[in-house]
């Protein structure tokens, strides 16, 4: 019975010991995470993380996944670094193991490029990169170079004939970039002079996780002015303008990129337009079931309690500059038909409403209702009616008050009521033109790919971002600046090679849940991953 005792308390203690090691390692990678984001500017819109293992590059060896998401010119880069340098036996060790951090962020002109930011073992010297430079056939040649005041080096590649930037941080990192821009501005940056970080992973999922995703929401908008013409582009402008950073995990499937998280509000920060969701419930998605079959991109929403959601809206754009707006047309209304407009509205709102367009470039918002009789009698009483439930209103920006700033679009829309759902555009011929698609059910399930893409998907969510990226092409040609549209269309492999991509937000604690997907064409054939 002692002897049952005493392996007993040893069998404890040692549980305990492996306890405190496993948590302790798990802080320490968290901890070291922080130490080498923080060195990467905040003008970052993305940041992609990975362990430097054999087991990752393994799982990705012949993977066609990753070659169409990065093109043929990102795609060599990485791979010639890797060779080049990762894999130099000189260095070789010294990146074993060790986690990079490859972050987006614009530049001046037309051009977008990445940060590669490496950390290294404690073993790691700076007098290595000058070993490495008087290595006989490496493929490289290294020169000393300052760069805002710090040593650094330029690197010229020889497979690719392009020159590679690097700086040496004094935090075990090494930071390093094709754009001199990019290297330069990483060279002065300070992140004690910023208020706001990306927000981390928790001990448990970083530990368990092949790669991370880091997004910085409002960073997203300089990102989409270098790639369209227009700055003011209404592509998925509520995300873009959502004040919130992401953390997510990699979901590995061999045919499609899949990241699961959470995003969180900014601290001080009212979470704007985007952040009234939080407040509500997940729901069921099924407003996307009656999408147009030529939907190119759309954003929907979703409530679990229509009245709550209204009331969240008005204290929202009554702080904002849209309150005087909002007042007058509501007073106008008021005093012109004996109708508040608000109140009437909220009693009719159901739970999904979203906006569409289709590759024609035409746009529709679709608004469940509880009843469509209902409301069709009270609208008929603040619009010039047509016949067969068709109408426009009569006062201007009536939809952004009673919806909110994803409808700013409609300015003083036709509408139709069609069974339960209040369908709006600004013209009678994209009115026309739906009414075509729903009387003859072409809806976007019906189209090849859709279901395929569709079951990857979360079926609760309260905000949903979705992009076909067949649809889209042509609204890219339009709108996208010429050689980022070039590179869309005719990189082999490259996007065009994805059926389409969507982000999805469930509100959890405040905050969001969050889901990413794109998936890859069924038709899409194999290609073997230069990794």
């Amino acid at each position: 019975m002692r002897r049952q005792i005493i392996i007993t308390i040893l069998l404890l203690t040692a549980t305990v010991l492996v306890t405190v090691v496993y948590f302790r390692h798990l802080s320490n990678t968290t901890q070291h995470t922080s130490l080498v984001m923080r060195t990467i500017p905040n003008d970052a819109s993305l940041i992609f993380e990975f362990n430097n293992d054999k087991e990752f590059y393994d799982i990705f060896a012949g993977d066609k996944l990753f070659s169409n998401f990065l093109g043929d010119d990102k795609r060599d880069e990485l791979a010639s670094l890797r060779k080049n340098l990762l894999q130099n036996p000189l260095m070789a060790k010294y990146f074993s193991g060790q986690n990079l951090f490859i972050s987006l962020h614009p530049q001046k002109g037309n051009s977008i490029d990445f940060l590669l930011t490496a950390s290294v073992s404690k073993e790691f010297q700076s007098d290595l990169l000058e070993q490495l430079s008087k290595q006989p056939k490496n493929g490289m040649l290294i020169h000393t170079i300052d760069i805002e005041g710090q040593p650094g080096y330029v690197i010229y590649l020889n497979d690719l004939k392009k020159r590679f930037y690097l700086i040496n941080r004094d935090d075990h990192s090494l930071s390093a970039s094709f754009s001199k821009d990019i290297i330069g501005n990483c060279a002065k940056y300070d992140y004690r002079k910023e208020k706001e970080s990306f927000v981390l992973l928790s001990d448990r999922l970083q530990s368990n996780s092949l790669a991370n995703l880091y997004v910085n929401y409002t960073a997203l908008t300089p990102l989409f002015e270098q790639l369209f013409v227009n700055k003011n582009t209404d592509i998925f402008k509520n995300f873009r303008q959502f004040p919130a950073f992401g953390a997510l995990t990699l979901n590995y499937k061999s045919d499609a990129i899949m990241f699961n998280g959470s995003s969180q509000l900014q601290s001080n920060q009212d979470g704007g337009y985007m952040g009234l969701f939080s407040n509500q419930k997940p729901v069921t998605n099924h407003l996307k079931e009656i999408f147009p079959s030529t939907t190119a991109y759309s954003t929907s929403f979703a409530v679990s309690d229509p009245a709550k959601f209204e009331s969240d809206l008005t204290e929202l754009q009554s702080k904002s500059d849209f309150n005087k707006d909002r007042k007058t047309i509501l007073n106008k209304i008021r005093t012109e038909t004996g109708i508040p407009i608000q109140k009437e509205f909220s009693r009719s709102l159901a739970n999904e409403f979203a906006i569409v367009t289709t590759h024609y470039h035409e746009k529709i918002g679709i608004v469940q209702v509880k009843d469509g009789s209902k409301l069709l009698a009270v609208l008929t009483n603040i619009s010039k009616m047509n016949s067969d439930n068709t109408g426009q209103f009569n006062y201007e920006k009536l939809p952004q008050v009673l919806l909110g700033d994803a409808f700013y679009i409609f300015k003083r829309p036709y509408f139709k009521v069609i069974d339960n759902y209040l369908v709006l555009t600004n013209t009678p011929s994209e009115l026309a033109s739906y009414n075509d698609s729903y009387t003859n059910r072409k809806f976007l399930p019906k189209t090849d790919g859709y279901n395929e893409f569709n079951n990857l998907l979360a079926e609760m969510c309260n905000v949903s971002f979705f992009i076909q990226f067949k649809n889209a092409l042509q609204l890219f040609k339009q709108d996208m600046k010429p050689s980022f549209y070039d590179d869309f269309n005719s990189s082999e492999p490259g996007w065009k090679n994805f059926y389409g991509a969507s982000w999805q937000f469930s509100s959890s604690d405040k905050n969001f849940y969050t889901n990413f997907c794109m998936r890859l064409n069924s038709d899409t054939t194999a290609q073997k991953s230069p990794f």
